[in-house]
This record gives structure tokens, sequence and C-alpha cells, in this order.
């Protein structure tokens, strides 16, 4: 499958700045249909702790731009918003998009970034999640600062139906940069899988951004890659390199459980 991943300099706090953005790049690189289209980690304000501005009902404006935008290129879309909650604190999330716009699932952020206070405005997430996508590619998503937390990543490899590809969406500061690209680069070697590390460029009132944005094959060596700008990065993850891969090297087979 295709996939595209949007690097893009996120306008701080205003979505429609932010939706016109991702359109004009996306009429730039004419991505191919039944492809994934990937967007950052609050791809619409930036990591911004205002959660009354950030926070929108299942059936907001954010959502409402990325059903008509998967109907549109006709391509599968993964992208990061945060949504209120019955109860308690919103959530950091990356929703799953269909081609005819339908919601196929999302994932919460395990790890809020407590450094950032995070915590202190969003609601932790508790479920690991894997979504299927047609032709049986298996995608797991995470969110930035899940990144340093090797454990989630090992847990979705238990599943029966393990993942190909784990897809981290973030807003990584540029104090860190080659943190984010070696552990991208581990999660990839680790697993035997594909790795799409998506970060966003530019900056917001507190902090730059590199980008440094990757796709990284099952060897850990980047087949896609960006530099700081805002841009659009684009490969194939073939499931069929995974599996073979998985089966010449099966590394995975000798994992032990140590329970003290």
């Amino acid at each position: 499958m295709k996939v595209y991943a949007f690097q893009t300099n996120i306008v701080w706090e205003n979505k429609e700045a932010n939706f016109q953005k991702v359109q004009q790049l996306t009429e730039q690189v004419s991505p191919s249909e039944g492809s994934l289209l990937v967007l950052p980690e609050m791809f619409a304000t930036g990591f911004s702790m205002n959660a009354p501005l950030t926070q929108e009902a299942p059936d907001g404006p954010t959502t409402a731009f990325l059903r008509k935008y998967a109907t549109d290129t006709q391509c599968h879309v993964l992208a990061g918003l945060t949504l209120s909650q019955p109860s308690g604190k919103p959530t950091n999330e990356a929703v799953l998009l269909s081609p005819d716009g339908q919601i196929v699932g999302s994932y919460q952020k395990i790890h809020p970034f407590s450094m950032g206070k995070e915590g202190e405005h969003y609601a932790a997430g508790n479920e690991i999640r894997c979504f299927e996508l047609p032709g049986g590619l298996r995608i797991c998503p995470f969110i930035c600062y899940d990144l340093r937390f090797p454990e989630i990543f090992r847990k979705a490899m238990l599943m029966d139906q393990p993942p190909h590809s784990f897809i981290v969406i973030a807003n990584w500061p540029n104090k860190r940069t080659m943190h984010w690209s070696r552990l991208l680069e581990a999660r990839a070697i680790e697993n035997l899988a594909y790795v799409v590390g998506l970060n966003r460029c530019g900056t917001d009132p507190y902090l730059g951004y590199d980008g440094a944005s990757a796709i990284i094959d099952p060897h850990g060596a980047a087949i896609a890659k960006a530099d700081a700008d805002e841009c659009v990065i684009e490969s194939v993850i073939n499931m069929q390199i995974v599996d073979e891969w998985r089966q010449t090297f099966p590394a995975l087979k000798d994992r032990r459980d140590f329970t003290h």
C-alpha cells in the first residue's frame, strides 16, 4: 500500500488554516486512490493545552473535514485530533477513516507527556489498537511520547495478528530530534516491522520542530525521509516483505517472559 505522510508547519490553534494547508499539499502530490494518508498529532491546532479550544465532539469540524477529505481523495486517512469525553478530560487521539468517509476506529494516546503537563488537560488511553486495511495490511497507531515506551510496541506484536507497520504521529520538539530518529529505527528493527514516523515542522509559541519524518523499513533503513521543511514523504509498505523477513529471521519467536 502507498503511504503519504504530511509533515506540516501547523498554524497555532487555527483549524481552518490547517485544513487549507492539508488541502494544498494534497493537490501538490495527487495521492493515488486507495492509499493511506497520514496527518500529524493534533494536526488542526498544534500541541496546545488549551483543551476547550482543541477538543471537539465526534461530529465536530475536524472530523467533518476528515470525512470529506477521505471521500474526496478516495484514500484511507489517519489523523490526530482531540475528542471530548462524556465524563472528564478529552483524549488525544489518532482516528482512522476509510475512503468512503466512515470512521474505522481510533486510538487514544496511552502516555500523555507529563513534562508538558499534557496529563493535566488530556486523559490517558489504555488500549492498543491494530487495524486491518484492504489487502490484509495491518497498522498500529501510536502518538508522539508513546515512542519512548517499547513495551507497548511489543505488546502489539503479541497479538494473534500483529501489525505489519506502526504509525507514529507526533509534535516532537527539535531539542530531542536525535532521539526521535533513533527510536523510530529501533522500533522497526526490534519488531521486524515498518515504522512511519510523522512529525510536524516549524514553530509554535513554545517550541521549534525539526520535522525529520521518516518511513523506516523492517531492517531499520529509511526508505523516505524529510528534512525540516513542510513536505509530503511517500513510500510503499509491502506486507509480504514483513512476512518474509519474519520467516527468514524469526527472532520474535525467541522472546521470553520474565515475571520477576
